[in-house]
């Protein structure tokens, strides 16, 4: 037998068992078989003339009647909404197993705690604004005029140093009140915008506006909060043509002081704060007009086109010359307590609680910007208060700040002349006459709760501050909610007898004579006496609004402990 007879029945017997048993094929021939192979005895209904077809986990189980949607055209990208799917006759939304929780709001509250409550909730759990027509068609009234009258609104708060939180609820307010509850207000140092989506298929409509422009002008303020609570109030039926008539009357409003009583107030301001660091009728006299004065150049750079930081840097020169003058003239009088006083008309107070209360509530972007505009302000005042004092010390001027560190011993004095501040301050702010009387009140509140903890029960000046400045806010809230208005009148002008106008001088007089040191804690002071005011001012209001009703328990979801992330 040769070599390949002898191979060749090796291999049929390796080929042969690989083979099924003869009659055991699907088809009755002979093929090879594997683990995919169909088992013997198993019957496959297969459709006649019909082609195998791959399946995968994807394909519909045999058995699944699934109901084919009409014939339409093929979709075009991810975002075109399936065909199955009609806005009129969409499907069930899922609830969750335990149900939604019911968000139902009192409308006895003011509706800036509703606004508030409803923007910290996810928009799908915002309870649907009421069915309510505001002079339109059955449509209702275009959705970009809306929009561009929230805008306008807005711009009017956050130009007149609202905080950002306030001004969103204001345009929440006004877009939910002509029925646009898909909203989101968006607020920045210098923009605003807002977006509507009117469904999940519908394409949102975005606007945006510039705040260029900024004055004080609380007047115009509480006239824009009654415009946003008169569309607020589901009894009061205010068009959108109305609306817009109410909010042009409002910007065209002159101011309810004239020039030279602004002018005046200044002064009285700055006298006033020389008599709460030790001043008599002197100094009051000097550092009045040495305020003016200041004033009046500052309006002159102003009408040139000058830029802000230029404006306060002129201010502060007239009260430190005045003070270099009366020192250089050996007059006897507290020359450090002119300065001073002078200081305390300039010091940025109503942007510093605005900077730390939108820090405190989540806006950092805007309370970064409002934060570095308070500190070009002060950097602006250091330099013109440092420029005055260096050549006054280089003429001989001998000032001795200890002459200012004494206050009067008289109470009653000192409660006068905080009131008289707190007064000036409500008339440079542009407030309503009704409100001057409470903010002044309010004030010599302050100065009398700040004098019992530091003067008498002899406790720091920074935690006196604080309490002082909490229950101005407090008291400030409670009197907002009364007059359903903004707070910011009722407790930007109460804080005036708190400022820290005398440790801010100290320190640039200690810098001026070359005691760096001495200067730099002095300063530090000042910082942490302004972070007291404006910190006590927004936990005052805070714990007001703890003991109002909201009437959800889901009222402050967004304030939660995130522990950072």
């Amino acid at each position: 037998m040769t070599d390949a007879e002898d191979r060749k029945p090796k291999s049929d017997e390796a080929r042969s068992a690989f083979l099924p048993p003869a009659g055991t094929g699907v088809d009755g021939d002979m093929s090879t078989t594997s683990e995919f192979a169909i088992p013997e005895g198993l019957a496959l209904h297969r459709t006649a003339g019909a082609e195998p077809e791959t399946t995968s986990e994807f394909a519909v189980p045999q058995g699944l009647d699934v109901h084919a949607a009409p014939s339409a055209e093929q979709e075009g990208s991810a975002f075109t909404p399936p065909s199955t799917y009609s806005t009129r006759h969409a499907p069930s939304a899922f609830t969750p197993p335990t149900g939604i929780p019911v968000v139902s709001l009192t409308k006895d509250v003011p509706w800036q705690d509703r606004m508030r409550t409803m923007l910290r909730m996810p928009v799908a759990e915002r309870p649907a604004p009421e069915a309510i027509q505001r002079g339109g068609d059955e449509s209702g009234p275009a959705v970009p005029r809306v929009l561009d009258l929230t805008l306008r609104i807005g711009e009017l708060l956050l130009a007149g140093g609202e905080g950002a939180e306030d001004v969103e609820a204001a345009m929440f307010a006004v877009c939910r009140s002509y029925g646009l509850d898909r909203c989101e207000p968006n607020v920045t140092f210098t923009l605003l915008a807002i977006s509507y989506q009117p469904s999940l298929v519908d394409d949102p409509v975005t606007a945006s506006r510039t705040v260029r422009r900024r004055g004080t002008d609380y007047t115009r303020l509480a006239a824009v909060y009654q415009l946003v609570d008169d569309l607020s109030d589901h009894e009061a039926a205010v068009s959108l043509e109305e609306a817009y008539r109410r909010l042009a009357e409002i910007r065209r409003n002159r101011h309810p002081y004239p020039g030279w009583a602004l002018t005046g107030a200044s002064g009285l301001l700055a006298g006033a704060a020389s008599v709460l660091v030790g001043g008599d009728l002197i100094v009051f006299v000097a550092a009045a007009l040495g305020a003016m004065l200041g004033d009046r150049l500052a309006w002159l750079c102003a009408g040139r086109g000058l830029p802000e930081f230029y404006q306060f840097t002129v201010a502060a020169m007239p009260p430190a010359a005045i003070g270099i003058a009366l020192t250089l003239a050996h007059v006897d009088v507290k020359a450090s307590a002119v300065i001073t006083g002078g200081l305390f008309a300039l010091l940025p107070g109503r942007a510093l609680v605005a900077g730390v209360q939108d820090g405190l509530t989540g806006f950092y972007i805007t309370a970064s910007a409002r934060l570095l505009e308070v500190m070009y302000f002060f950097v602006g005042i250091v330099a013109g208060v440092l420029l005055v004092l260096y050549f006054g010390v280089q003429l001989g001027a001998r000032l001795n700040p200890d002459q200012a560190l004494g206050a009067s011993d008289d109470p009653v004095m000192m409660i006068g002349a905080s009131m008289l501040l707190s007064l000036a301050f409500a008339v440079l702010l542009q407030q309503e006459r009704s409100t001057v009387m409470w903010v002044t009140l309010n004030g010599g509140v302050a100065w009398v709760v700040y004098g019992a903890m530091h003067y008498v029960g002899d406790i720091s000046p920074v935690a006196s501050t604080a309490a002082a400045a909490g229950l101005v806010g407090l008291f400030g809230q409670l009197l907002s909610r009364y007059q359903f208005a903004s707070a910011l009148p009722y407790t930007t002008a109460a804080i005036g007898p708190l400022l820290p106008g005398s440790a801010t001088y100290f320190g640039l007089l200690a810098i001026a004579q070359n005691e760096v040191d001495e200067g730099l804690v002095s300063l530090s002071a000042a910082v942490a006496l302004a972070m007291a005011i404006a910190i006590g001012v927004n936990l005052g209001s805070e714990i007001s609004r703890m003991f109002l009703r909201i009437g959800s328990a889901e009222k402050r979801r967004a304030a939660k402990r995130t522990r950072g992330f």
